[in-house]
C-alpha cells in the first residue's frame, strides 16, 4: 500500500536515493574514504554469498577494507543499481537495492554478479547513512550460471 507522503518524507527519500547512488558511485571509483563516510560507526553488514559461510563486517573500516580486497582481482568493475525502493519513518528508514556488478578479471575474463541489499538507514546530524545491511547473492554469470534463492524480504 502506498501511503501519503509529506514534504519531509519526500526530502528524506531523495536523500536516501542519493545515499544509495553514492555508494554505487564510490565503490565503482574505489573511493574507500567515501565508502566509509556512508556508514554509521556502529553499522553491521551481514553477507551471504552461497560460496562460503555467511559472515559479518563491523563498522565502516571493515566494510571498506573487505570491498577493497574483493575488487583487487578486477581490472574493471562497475556497480550498478537495477532497482531500488526505500521508506522512511522520522530519522529511520529502510531500503532494498537489486544490484549487478560488471567485472573484468585481471586475466581478461568477464563475469557478472547479481545481488540484493536490504538496508537500514539512519539520519544523524541532518545526514542519512547506512546503519545496517544484509547482502545476499542472487546469481553469478561467467563460465556458467549460478542462481540462488531470494532471501526473506525484510521491511
Amino acid at each position: 500500500m502506498i501511503r501519503q507522503r509529506d514534504e519531509d518524507d519526500t526530502a528524506a527519500l531523495v536523500a536516501i536515493q542519493r545515499l544509495q547512488a553514492g555508494y554505487a558511485d564510490a565503490v565503482t571509483r574505489r573511493a574507500w574514504d567515501e565508502v566509509r563516510a556512508l556508514f554509521e560507526p556502529d553499522a553491521v553488514v551481514h553477507i551471504t554469498t552461497h560460496t562460503r559461510d555467511p559472515f559479518t563486517l563491523d563498522g565502516p573500516d571493515e566494510v571498506a577494507a573487505f570491498v577493497e580486497r574483493s575488487l583487487e582481482q578486477f581490472a574493471f568493475f562497475a556497480f550498478t543499481i537495477q532497482n531500488a525502493v526505500a521508506e522512511v519513518d522520522g530519522d529511520e528508514g529502510w531500503g532494498r537495492l537489486h544490484i549487478c556488478e560488471l567485472r573484468r578479471h585481471v586475466d581478461g575474463t568477464w563475469t557478472q554478479a547479481h545481488g540484493l541489499y536490504q538496508d537500514r538507514y539512519r539520519r544523524r546530524d541532518g545526514a542519512w547513512r547506512i546503519a545496517g545491511r544484509r547482502y545476499s547473492s542472487l546469481a553469478r554469470l561467467g563460465d556458467g550460471v549460478e542462481t540462488f534463492p531470494l532471501p526473506p524480504i525484510e521491511s
